[in-house]
C-alpha cells in the first residue's frame, strides 16, 4: 500500500463532486485504524460522480494525495477508491447447493455464493460487490454463519451492487494517471455505512444517506444486511446554486455562506442575525438577514430529503412484498459534506417522520480532530474496508467487523470483479 513497510498502511481516496479526500491509516495490532495522514483539495472535473474533465481530476487527486503522503511521511502507491453516480445498480439473488458432507464447510459457503452471483447482468455493467444477506439450511432460515451446521441443502441470499464499466474505468484512469494503483473500487454509500453505523443499527433497520455535492448515496440495512443501494444525482450543489442565484453572489462565496451561516430550518434562526453577502462584478457586499438565507435553503433541503423519503417508501414496499424485514427502527443517518448544515436534523425529522442523527466516523484514533466529521465518512469507511479485506490474509490482525455485518472469514464475498 505504501513504501513504509514496517507499518500496515491503508489509503482511502474519495473523489467527490466538491472535494477530494485522501486518508492514510495504520492498522494497529488491536485491529483499530489509526489515521496518520490527511489530505484534501477542491475537486475539479467531477460532476454527479462522473468524470467530465480528466486532467482536472488528475490534478485534484494529486494535490490531495501529496498532502496526505507528506503528513504521514510515506510514499503512497495504491489506494482504495470510492465510486458513486446514478449508474450504480443493485439486485438481490438467491443460490442453492447440496451440502457436500452433511456439515457446512467454507467450500460450501463459497459454492452457494458463487451460484447466487452467477446471474447475468448487463454487458455495460460489472459487479462491484457481492454481499451475503443470510443463509437457510433445509427448514431453518435467517442463518448468518452456516459453517459447521448440519443439513442436506443450503440456500444463500446475496446482494449484488453493479456499476457502469466506462464510468468506473474513467475514475480509475484518473487515479492511475497519478501513478497510483487502485486496490479496490468501493461504492461510496457502502463505505460511508461502514464508517458511521453500529452493528445494532444495521440489525434494527437503518438507512444511511450520504449527501455530497453532486449525489446522495442511499444504503438501506435491516437484519444486519444491506438490502438496497442507489444514488440520487441531486445534492448539496443545488442548494449552493439557489443561494448564488437568489442573492447574486459568486458560487464559491455561496458555498462558504451556506456552510458558515446556513440553516435548514428558518424558525431556528434569530430574526436579528445578519450575514454579509459578496456581490459580483466588483460591486460592494450587502448585508442580509440570516432568516432570508434560511428561507432559500430550507425548501431545497426539504425537497432533497423528500426525494429520499419517496424512495424509502418504495424500497420498504418492495421488501415487504418479498417477505423481508423492512422497518427502519433505528431511523435515518445523514452524513457527507452537505449534512453539516445547522438545523438539518430537525428538518429531516419532519420529512421522514422518524428519528434522525448526523453520522460521524466511528472507531478511529490518530488525527480524529481532522476526520471526525461527516464529510470524511466515505474516506474513513474506505480505511475500514481496506483493513478488513487485507486482514483476511494476515493472521496477526483479526478483523472485528465486516462490510456485510455477517462474519469475516469469507474474503471471496467482497472481491471486485473486473
Amino acid at each position: 500500500m505504501t513504501k513504509a513497510t514496517d507499518k500496515k498502511l491503508i489509503v482511502g481516496l474519495d473523489i467527490g463532486t466538491s472535494k477530494v479526500c485522501a486518508l492514510v491509516g495504520e492498522v494497529l495490532p488491536d485491529s483499530n485504524v489509526n489515521v496518520i495522514g490527511v489530505g484534501s483539495s477542491p475537486s475539479r472535473g467531477m460532476d454527479k460522480g462522473g468524470v467530465n474533465d480528466l486532467e482536472s481530476v488528475v490534478k485534484s487527486v494529486q494535490r490531495a494525495v501529496d498532502k496526505a503522503a507528506l503528513m504521514a511521511d510515506c510514499e503512497i502507491d495504491s489506494v482504495y477508491l470510492s465510486l458513486s453516480g446514478k449508474h450504480i445498480r443493485c439486485q438481490t439473488e438467491k443460490g442453492m447447493v447440496p451440502i457436500s458432507d452433511k456439515e457446512v464447510t467454507q467450500d460450501d459457503v463459497d459454492s452457494v455464493i458463487h451460484t447466487a452471483k452467477s446471474v447475468k447482468i448487463s454487458d455495460e455493467h460489472r459487479t462491484l460487490h457481492v454481499i451475503p444477506q443470510e443463509f437457510a439450511i433445509d427448514y431453518q432460515e435467517g442463518i448468518k454463519n452456516p459453517v459447521g451446521l448440519s443439513g442436506v441443502r443450503m440456500e444463500a441470499s446475496v446482494h449484488l451492487i453493479t456499476c457502469h464499466n466506462d464510468m468506473a474505468r474513467n475514475i480509475v484512469k484518473a487515479v492511475e494517471r497519478c501513478g497510483l494503483k487502485v486496490d479496490q473500487l468501493i461504492f461510496s454509500g457502502l463505505a460511508a455505512s461502514h464508517a458511521v453505523l453500529t452493528a445494532d443499527e444495521r440489525e434494527l433497520g437503518v438507512c444511511v444517506v450520504d449527501i455530497g455535492g453532486g449525489t446522495m448515496d442511499i444504503a438501506f440495512w435491516t437484519g444486519g444486511a444491506l438490502r438496497h443501494a442507489e444514488v440520487i444525482p441531486y445534492a448539496g450543489n443545488v442548494v449552493t446554486s439557489d443561494i448564488a442565484y437568489a442573492f447574486g453572489t459568486p458560487p464559491g462565496d455561496a458555498e462558504e455562506i451556506k456552510v458558515k451561516y446556513g440553516c435548514a430550518l428558518s424558525e431556528l434562526v434569530s430574526k436579528d442575525a445578519k450575514v454579509d453577502v459578496p456581490s459580483v462584478g466588483g460591486r460592494p457586499s450587502r448585508s442580509l438577514q440570516s432568516q432570508t438565507l434560511a428561507e432559500v435553503i430550507e425548501p431545497r433541503y426539504s425537497e432533497l430529503l423528500g426525494l429520499v423519503n419517496q424512495r424509502l417508501v418504495e424500497i420498504q414496499e418492495q421488501l415487504r412484498n418479498a417477505g423481508v424485514k423492512h422497518h427502519l427502527a433505528a431511523g435515518i443517518v445523514l452524513t457527507g459534506g452537505a449534512a453539516q448544515i445547522e438545523g438539518l436534523n430537525e428538518c429531516a425529522e419532519r420529512v421522514f417522520q422518524n428519528q434522525v442523527r448526523i453520522g460521524q466516523p466511528l472507531e478511529l484514533s490518530g488525527l480524529t480532530d481532522y476526520v471526525q466529521a461527516p464529510h470524511y465518512a466515505t474516506a474513513v469507511g474506505l480505511l475500514h474496508y481496506g483493513k478488513d479485506n487485507q486482514s483476511f490474509n494476515d493472521s496477526e490482525v483479526e478483523p472485528k467487523r465486516s462490510v456485510s455485518g455477517l462474519f469475516s472469514k469469507v474474503s471471496g464475498w467482497f472481491k471486485k470483479e473486473f
